[in-house]
């Protein structure tokens, strides 16, 4: 019997299409390619980019106003553009991407690599209670903001502040257990990188991936990182509901008020004010289509009536203080639940 490819990641992204147009698309890697869709709920993908041969380019420089482009170049030359919602989802895909392209050239099967085993954590270590640790506001790493190569990192902090926090929390017993640790939470996603230096780090084979260097930049991925260039213009003061940490990003399915219709939209989550800002993905500006004020909302999970076509569960609603009714679907009920308890947990911050 045949192998069936095995799927490794799915979601939204945005492609480049024909005529310089960009349009989101449900899509999906498997161990094999890169197959993309219309819709979620289409059967069979609109294309299929083959991973054989293929070489994958994040940090896409060829579009100036896009910042979150990856490249997929097949064996024929043929380039093919995507576009994630925040940093840290085009990462993710360009470090599957890459390792399913390698397993392809070197005949292996795609399996995700277990930190604990790969550098031999101890038993004991709870990389997410350890995470939570370092982002204890008055305990943990302290988070600044750093100027380099004549740019502006905001909420980051450098490798080193890290190993050194291992070791003053006794973590560690070295600073050599304190980069291998280092190196395990930024494997497993809890850090970040920021800046040049340490995201070729990152993309590395070796087991130290983080840097234990003050020229190195990290972040914590729900911090409300951001980065921009060093200027003092007046129109980089941003209005009130947009100060807020972000909290949670990325796309969904959001229900339109006249025509009913669905489309994919990229959410901003913030907090203190509190605000969930909506955008269109495929657009190549900052502005947002409109703004959902959480204060005193109410956030539920909705089953599926019947009505909402297009679409094949994982609903759920908002209704502001104003009586505004938001429907929106995430891709998963587990996404669903982490959308709901992030919103929850912001509404009650912003009263």
């Amino acid at each position: 019997m045949e192998r069936q490819p095995e799927k490794i990641r799915e979601g939204y992204l945005v492609k480049k299409v024909m005529f310089n147009k960009w349009k989101p698309f449900w899509v999906k890697l498997l161990d094999d390619g890169l197959e993309y869709y219309k819709k979620k709920t289409d059967s069979s993908p609109k294309g299929m980019i083959p991973l054989k041969e293929c070489t994958i380019t994040n940090h896409c420089q060829e579009f100036n106003r896009r910042l979150l482009v990856f490249k997929l170049t097949t064996s024929k030359q043929q380039d093919h553009y995507f576009q994630a919602s925040h940093p840290e989802e085009r990462d993710a895909w360009v470090k599957d991407l890459k390792k399913a392209a390698k397993c392809i050239a070197e005949g292996q099967r795609f399996a995700r690599k277990s930190t604990r085993r790969s550098i031999r954590l101890p038993n004991t270590i709870n990389l997410h209670e350890l995470y939570l640790s370092m982002k204890d506001p008055d305990r943990g790493i302290r988070v600044i903001t750093l100027e380099k190569d004549k740019k502006v990192f905001n909420q980051c902090f450098t490798g080193t502040c890290v190993v050194d926090w291992l070791e003053a929390n006794k973590s560690v017993r070295n600073r050599q257990e304190g980069l291998v640790l280092a190196s395990a939470l930024l494997n497993e996603g809890h850090l970040q990188p920021a800046g040049d230096v340490s995201k070729k780090a990152a993309e590395g084979l070796a087991e130290t991936t983080l840097l234990d260097t003050t020229e190195a930049l990290y972040y914590f991925p729900d911090s409300g990182f951001f980065c921009e260039d060093n200027s003092s213009d007046d129109d980089a003061i941003t209005k009130e509901e947009f100060r807020g940490i972000i909290v949670k990003q990325g796309c969904l399915l959001k229900q339109g008020h006249r025509r009913k219709n669905w489309k994919v939209r990229k959410f901003v989550l913030r907090e203190d004010p509190a605000y969930l800002h909506y955008y269109d993905p495929a657009s190549d500006d900052d502005d947002a289509l409109g703004s959902i004020h959480l204060r005193g909302c109410v956030v539920t999970a909705v089953e599926d009536d019947g009505k909402k076509q297009e679409v094949d569960g994982n609903l759920f609603e908002i209704i502001t203080a104003s009586e505004i009714h938001y429907y929106l679907q995430a891709a998963s009920a587990e996404e669903r639940r982490e959308w709901i308890k992030a919103i929850q947990t912001v509404s009650k911050i912003g009263k």
